[in-house]
C-alpha cells in the first residue's frame, strides 16, 4: 500500500513523501486521520525556533503528536472498521521493570524525530491506539494526548508527595494550564485550586477554580501546599522562582513547562524548605487509557475541555495547511484543529 506522507522539510515548507507499507500486517491497524491539534513544538519545528542542529537531525519529518481517527482496516478482523480512536505518539521497543514507557530513551516519538500523524493513513501497533468514547466530540478528542499529559504528571504526583492537599496551585494560564488544573479540581474535590497567571482574559476562562491571581498581585501569606508548574519556555524560571517562595515546606512542585534553555532554580530554599521537585514529560498507554476511563465518567470535564477549542480547520491541501499554522501563531486562546481531510 502506497501512504503519503506530508512532511516538514524546512521552516514553513511542507512536501509530499511516498511510504510503502504491508497492509496485511497482523501486528498492526490501519487508521485513517479525521482530527488532529497542533501543538506547541509543532510549531517551534515549524518555525524554525528548534536551532539549526535540531532541525537538520530530525527533518524532514511529518508534524502533529495531538490526533485522532477511524479504523479503515483491521488484518484480523477484531476492530470494527469505522471505530473512533485516539492514537498514541509514544512507541516503545522495549520495556522496563522500573522506569514507564516515555522515559525509556529507546522509545520513538511521533513528530519529535519520527513522522507524526500528517498521514493519509497511521499504521498503528494494536497498544498504540484508545477506542474513544461516543460523548467525546471529535475536537476536544482531537486534543486527548495533552490531557494524557496533565493525568500522567498528576499520577507521579500522587506517588512522590506528601498526603496534605488542601490547596494546590497551578501556575500557567495557557492550555496545559487549564486542563491541569481543571484535572485537579476534579479529582480532589475537597482541595483547592489556585490558578496563577498574567493574562486577564485566559484567567477569566478558568471559572471552576476556588481563585486565579495576576502573577504580580498575589496576597501577602498566601500559600500551597503543591504546584505544578505550566508555563514554559522563557518564563519557567520567574514562576519557578515564585513557587518556590510560596509553597509551603515539604510541598512538591511538578514540572510539566518545557523550556529550550536551562534555567535558574533557587536552591538554596528548595534545601532550606525540603521541597521535591518532579519532572514529568509526556506520557504513555496508561496514561491513554485511564484519561479515555476518566472522560467517559465525567462528561463535565468535556464541557468544559470544550472551551478549548480555539478553531477548527478544513485541511485540504498543503496551502491550506500553512494557511493553518500560520493562524494557529497568531490565536491568543486555545487549540487550534485540522480537520483532515486532506
Amino acid at each position: 500500500m502506497i501512504n503519503q506522507v506530508y512532511r516538514l522539510v524546512s521552516p514553513r515548507q511542507f512536501e509530499i513523501a511516498y511510504t510503502d507499507y504491508a497492509i496485511n500486517d497482523s501486528a498492526c491497524v490501519v487508521v485513517r486521520p479525521t482530527h488532529l491539534s497542533i501543538c506547541a513544538a509543532d510549531q517551534r519545528y515549524y518555525t524554525g525556533k528548534r536551532g539549526k542542529e535540531a532541525l537538520a537531525k530530525k527533518l524532514p519529518m511529518a508534524l502533529i503528536h495531538e490526533g485522532v481517527g477511524e479504523v479503515v482496516f483491521d488484518p484480523r478482523g477484531e476492530i470494527a472498521t469505522g471505530t473512533k480512536v485516539v492514537m498514541v505518539p509514544n512507541t516503545p521497543v522495549e520495556t522496563d521493570d522500573v522506569i514507564a514507557e516515555n522515559y525509556l530513551r529507546t522509545s520513538k516519538f511521533r513528530s519529535s524525530g519520527y513522522d507524526g500523524f500528517m498521514q493519509d493513513y497511521i499504521f498503528l501497533r494494536r497498544d498504540r491506539f484508545i477506542a474513544l468514547p461516543a460523548n467525546l466530540n471529535p475536537p476536544v478528542a482531537a486534543f486527548t494526548e495533552l490531557v494524557t499529559v496533565a493525568m500522567h504528571a498528576i499520577s507521579r504526583f500522587e506517588r512522590k508527595s506528601h498526603t496534605r492537599r488542601q490547596v494546590f496551585g497551578v501556575w500557567g494560564d495557557g492550555n496545559l494550564g487549564y486542563i491541569t488544573a481543571l484535572l485537579l479540581k476534579k479529582k480532589f474535590k475537597a482541595c483547592k485550586v489556585y490558578v496563577f497567571g498574567k493574562t486577564a482574559f485566559k484567567l477569566e476562562n478558568f471559572s471552576f477554580a476556588d481563585a486565579t491571581y495576576h502573577i504580580n498581585e498575589i496576597p501577602e501569606r498566601l500559600a500551597v501546599d503543591h504546584a505544578f508548574e505550566c508555563v514554559g519556555g522563557a518564563g519557567s524560571q520567574d514562576a519557578v522562582g515564585q513557587i518556590i517562595d510560596i509553597i509551603n515546606p515539604e510541598g512538591s512542585i511538578a514540572l510539566l513547562g518545557v523550556s529550550e534553555y536551562p534555567i535558574e532554580v533557587n536552591t538554596r530554599m528548595v534545601l532550606e524548605k525540603g521541597l521535591t521537585l518532579i519532572g514529568s514529560s509526556r506520557s504513555g498507554y496508561q496514561d491513554f487509557k485511564t484519561t479515555v476511563g476518566f472522560l467517559s465518567e465525567n462528561p463535565d470535564v468535556i464541557e468544559y475541555l470544550e472551551t478549548l477549542v480555539g478553531s477548527v480547520n478544513a485541511v485540504r491541501s498543503i496551502a491550506d495547511l500553512i494557511h493553518t499554522f500560520e493562524k494557529d501563531l497568531t490565536s491568543p486562546w486555545g487549540k487550534t484543529i485540522l480537520e483532515w481531510q486532506i
